[in-house]
């Protein structure tokens, strides 16, 4: 039960982290600064990263990889944008950042519905199939177009 209400808590963290990064992204495809959704982007994607390394596991798993490698891009996304205020070469390591750390919990959030949710489960059962692999393609080309446009 608690972990059940652990994984909900995480999930709409997750979503929050999602719904504002695309919000922070859609700031840096006009040249907006949206101090706001930035700040509330970065705490949700610095919660769910975090809270992603409490869930029971058994060794070294994918999604921990996943989340040391989120951690160190959000070390130095949080430092370009705070401490270096994106200052030269620091505004397209933050934009890079950014953009990454959004993919990654889109990704996450696209693995998680395949595994969690019934019908897409059905259409995509090993993960390999062209659906999920669709998908993936998707948001990596949507995420790649949005930094090739910095």
């Amino acid at each position: 039960m608690i972990l059940q209400i652990y994984t909900i808590i995480h999930t709409l963290i997750s979503l929050v982290a999602i719904l504002t990064g695309f919000a922070v992204l859609f700031g840096l495809l006009t040249g907006n600064r949206i101090d706001g959704w930035t700040k509330w982007f970065l705490i949700s994607a610095v919660a769910t990263t975090v809270t992603g390394f409490f869930f029971p596991f058994h060794g070294i798993t994918p999604a921990i990889k996943l989340g040391i490698i989120s951690s160190v891009v959000l070390v130095i996304t949080i430092y370009a944008r705070y401490a270096k205020h994106l200052a030269g070469a620091w505004r397209w390591i933050y934009v890079v950042g950014a953009s990454v750390t959004l993919y990654f919990n889109v990704f996450v959030g696209i693995v998680q519905s395949f595994e969690k949710i019934p019908a897409l489960k059905a259409m995509a059962p090993t993960q390999s199939e062209p659906p999920f692999k669709l998908t993936q393609l998707v948001v990596l080309a949507s995420s790649s177009s949005s930094r090739l446009s910095q």
